[in-house]
């Protein structure tokens, strides 16, 4: 039996598991929704989505700085329970998250692909539109690339779909389901917040002492 992109989507939404795994499990299932459903569970995967519709309101905000004290991330991720929020393996899966986020490059603005903004598209596709076009090759091949580029805008973008930095085999949202079924909790990142020593100030030129003394010269 057949599937489309459209089946997949449908069973992401149905299991909260990432479009990936979901296509996998259509795939072994020949197109099957209900068999994708039972793969994903013997898989392990689908335990998370049990769990989708309870609230996470518990949880902790943590906070990484990288040696050298360059770059410090704040982040909350939220459990169902108190008692969760303060075990080893949920503090360490949180502290792996800030790392992920410290590391990223492309840096992550957004947590799920629901909070881009319909500014920002329009921005990258105005942006992505100016450098091919600057290329000179023909509208068709233009138009293509513009279209490559905002399918992969989510990924660039979105924490949860990026490829995890601790293990590219999956992205972030894989290793928070994978962490979901673990532990028996809904788990969800809120909010974070990244910090780069110096972004958005001008360079001071590190040169000043040649600049006083060209001052000087042209008095």
């Amino acid at each position: 039996m057949a599937f489309t992109a459209q089946d997949v989507k449908a069973l992401r939404e149905k299991t909260g598991i990432g479009m990936m795994d979901c296509k996998k499990a259509m795939e072994e299932s020949n197109g099957d929704m209900e068999g994708a459903i039972e793969y994903l569970r013997k898989k392990g995967l689908a335990a998370s989505a049990k769990k989708a519709d309870r609230i996470a309101t518990e949880g902790i905000v943590e906070s990484y700085i990288h040696p050298g004290g360059r770059v410090g991330v704040i982040v909350e991720v939220n459990s169902e329970t108190d008692f969760v929020a303060r075990t080893e393996g949920f503090q360490r899966m949180v502290k792996e998250i800030a790392m992920h986020i410290a590391a990223a490059d492309p840096a992550p603005r957004f947590v799920t692909k629901e909070e881009v903004t319909g500014d920002f598209l329009e921005t990258e596709k105005r942006i992505a539109t100016e450098m091919a076009l600057a290329t000179g090759k023909p509208a068709n091949i233009v138009e293509k690339i513009v279209e490559g580029k905002m399918n992969s805008i989510f990924k660039e973008v979105c924490l949860l779909e990026q490829p995890f930095i601790m293990n590219g085999d999956m992205t972030v949202q894989q290793y928070l389901s994978q962490k979901t079924a673990e532990i028996g909790e809904k788990l969800s990142i809120r909010r974070f917040t990244k910090y780069v020593l110096g972004e958005g100030l001008q360079k001071r030129n590190e040169d000043f002492a040649a600049e006083v003394a060209a001052q000087v010269a042209s008095k």
